[in-house]
């Protein structure tokens, strides 16, 4: 399993896209900054994208995606995620007022894209892929993933996500965990109320998976705040230094062989 992150940041500026990832060249997990990492061939032979949950820097790209695919190449794209996270960016996002009605174009009987919701602790095969989605703590109804290839090999992208994300743990085994951290320590309660962790929080909730699995997988932090990305990173690696586990920050076209 080859895991490309298209995307690291909490907001796009020269050199850092929103949160995306990529696995194996097929699957997306999350669509910020996916068009804009990606050459038209290598945007061709994606079939599927997960969605964690409905905010606009995890589904914007959804757009420019189906454009391509529609235009280009008449290519379905299957889309996952919870119903309210579907309906949502249904009515917003791709309701055809601000482009192209892709759920009618080219037709109604062969649309760009096809909407599929997934129920919370389901698993489902989907794009060969074993998909387990399981609840998150966020500011919206949110999942993260775990994606597990026919060979063995697993992640899981918890998405954004704050405090009693170790409830996930149970139901969870990855060979590599892709978390978030938003902003450094002193923003702490800030980032607490709005649904997302602080390297802090994270050694907390790694020290609960630790104690409850006995080991830590390899740790990936995305979802940076990129004006605090120096500070995040001095905090991440001390964090990694406490608990002795492989602890670091994604970046852009970082790409990681399980």
């Amino acid at each position: 399993m080859e895991v490309q992150i298209l995307g690291a940041h909490l907001a796009e500026v020269k050199g850092a896209r929103l949160t995306s990832l990529l696995i194996d060249g097929v699957l997306v997990v999350d669509a910020g900054g996916l068009t804009s990492a990606l050459s038209l061939p290598e945007q061709k032979k994606i079939e599927t994208v997960l969605l964690t949950h409905h905010h606009f820097d995890h589904t914007r790209d959804l757009v420019t995606l189906a454009a391509n695919a529609g235009y280009y190449w008449r290519k379905q794209l299957a889309v996952y995620g919870l119903r309210q996270t579907l309906d949502i960016v249904a009515d917003c996002l791709l309701e055809g007022k601000l482009y192209t009605n892709f759920f009618e174009y080219p037709s109604k009987e062969k649309p760009t894209l096809i909407l599929e919701a997934i129920e919370p602790h389901s698993r489902k095969a989907i794009a060969g892929y074993d998909v387990l989605a399981v609840p998150v703590k966020h500011s919206a109804p949110a999942v993260g993933y775990q994606i597990t290839s026919s060979d063995g090999k697993s992640l899981f992208y918890t998405g954004d996500t704050t405090v009693a994300i170790s409830d996930c743990w149970q139901h969870v085994s990855p060979q590599l965990l892709v978390t978030e951290v938003s902003g450094p320590d002193k923003y702490e309660d800030w980032l607490k109320k709005a649904g997302h962790l602080c390297p802090r929080l994270l050694k907390e909730e790694l020290t609960q998976f630790r104690r409850l699995k006995g080991h830590l997988p390899r740790v990936i932090v995305v979802h940076i705040g990129n004006p605090y990305e120096q500070e995040i990173k001095e905090e991440v690696a001390q964090v990694a230094q406490e608990l002795e586990a492989d602890i670091s920050l994604g970046y852009e076209d970082m790409k990681i062989t399980l």
